[in-house]
């Protein structure tokens, strides 16, 4: 008889905003004054959805996976890190049952752009967007993201595999 094995992680990342660079969010581009300060896209809200995922099945973190001292990472889009992580979890039998991420902000709005934050990943991750949930808070004006120096994301995946009922 076998039963599912579930396993949860988390994730967060924060980076700096700074004039002139893109903003990207979930995969998504938005129309900022400035962008996040990163060696890739500095895509908070993927880098927390990766570090969750690779949390919950104890492989690591983003930072081992794509280590900013290599150079083959400056810039890149930050999907093609998530489709890696994704094809990294197959391997190992596991399916992505759901993920949740929450973007901490004071600008810009981000409801505007969840649809497409969904779509985005769903399409990397071969996951519905009912099971990706994308949400959005304020500091109140509180600390280095309330004086809008930066922007933070959190993020929580529930992931499975099938295993028998026993075993390790």
């Amino acid at each position: 008889m076998s039963a599912p094995e579930m396993r949860v992680g988390t994730g967060y990342d924060v980076h700096q905003l700074v004039a002139g660079g893109p903003l990207v969010l979930g995969g998504v581009a938005i129309p900022a004054e400035r962008g996040l300060l990163g060696h890739s896209d500095a895509d908070v809200a993927l880098h927390a959805i990766m570090d969750a995922l690779l949390g919950a099945v104890a492989l690591g973190d983003i930072g081992q996976h794509f280590p900013p001292s290599d150079p083959a990472y400056r810039g890149i889009d930050s999907r093609r890190l998530l489709a890696h992580v994704r094809d990294l979890l197959a391997r190992e039998g596991w399916r992505i049952v759901n993920i949740d991420c929450t973007i901490v902000a004071e600008r810009p709005k981000i409801a505007p752009h969840t649809a497409a934050m969904r779509a985005a990943i769903g399409e990397t991750l071969g996951l519905a967007t009912d099971r990706i949930g994308i949400k959005a808070t304020t500091n109140e004006r509180i600390g280095f993201i309330g004086r809008e120096e930066g922007i933070a994301a959190i993020a929580v995946a529930l992931l499975a595999r099938e295993s028998v009922v026993g075993s390790p």
